[in-house]
């Protein structure tokens, strides 16, 4: 088998650099402010009715959504609905974020198995060092282990049930909040649909 020239290699890895850039870049962009499933979304906020004044309020967040960002979506939806629904503040009964975890792992392209041609290197920390020749006691073939980059992906969702009164907010209950005031504090500091 003839080995592959340098230039050919290294046109291969900058194509496929190039697309896996476009691919990231598509959906590096943290969950926007906006309703669940909105221009075909996972995230966003959701609300349910629980009672007259009692509503179930989630927000869920992307892998690149912060969790700051998701429980401040959640106030201000909170905040936004009691407004709407002709209240001035509401408490928060139940509030929860969730964390899901995953972990990714793929083979990476700058460290792929035509690299063995040009002699051994060291990779970030993530990867390992390989002589780059093929010997028969190699028990992992040809072209030795793969250099696999693995990362950690987290995805926030925030969720609280909420009680909506009208009048001054319930002095000393740590839970109230002014909901005119969140949305005047808030409003600014969430991420809007094509910001």
């Amino acid at each position: 088998m003839k080995a592959p020239s340098r230039t050919t290699s290294a046109l291969k890895v900058l194509a496929t650099t190039a697309v896996a850039g476009l691919v990231l870049a598509a959906c590096a962009t943290a969950t926007p402010y906006q309703p669940a499933g909105y221009n075909g979304q996972r995230g966003g906020y959701s609300e349910q009715r629980v009672e007259s004044n009692r509503y179930r309020v989630t927000f869920a967040g992307n892998s690149v959504t912060s969790r700051e960002q998701v429980e401040m979506s959640l106030l201000l939806r909170s905040a936004e609905l009691t407004v709407e629904s002709g209240y001035d503040w509401f408490a928060t009964v139940n509030r929860a974020t969730e964390r899901d975890t995953r972990f990714v792992s793929t083979p990476d392209p700058f460290y792929g198995p035509y690299s063995r041609f040009y002699g051994p290197y060291w990779g970030p920390s993530w990867r390992y060092y390989r002589s780059g020749f093929w010997s028969p006691w190699d028990r992992w073939g040809p072209w030795g282990p793969q250099d696999i980059d693995t990362r950690q992906i987290d995805r926030y969702e925030a969720s609280a049930e909420i009680i909506m009164g009208r009048g001054p907010k319930p002095a000393g209950d740590p839970n109230a909040f002014d909901a005119r005031e969140v949305i005047q504090n808030l409003g600014s500091r969430v991420t809007r649909p094509g910001a």
